[in-house]
């Protein structure tokens, strides 16, 4: 599960790197990740190293790289 949780990392990671700023849904298109519990791993791996900033629009939550 480590190891899955951190190969989803590196793909939002990627993600954000090359579209900027997402949003829970245009990221987990973009990444392909197949459930949003995992795509939320990812999100709390990279927020945990630091790497993430989240905003939240019109009750939508966004996700940039700092």
């Amino acid at each position: 599960m480590i190891e899955l949780i951190g190969n989803n990392a590196g793909l939002v990671w990627h993600a954000l790197n090359d579209n900027g700023q997402l949003s829970i849904k245009n990221l987990k298109k973009a990444t392909k990740i197949k459930t949003e519990k995992e795509l939320y791993a990812a999100l709390g791996w990279l927020a945990k190293e630091g790497k993430l900033a989240f905003t939240e629009e019109k009750g939508e939550i966004l996700v940039s790289l700092l």
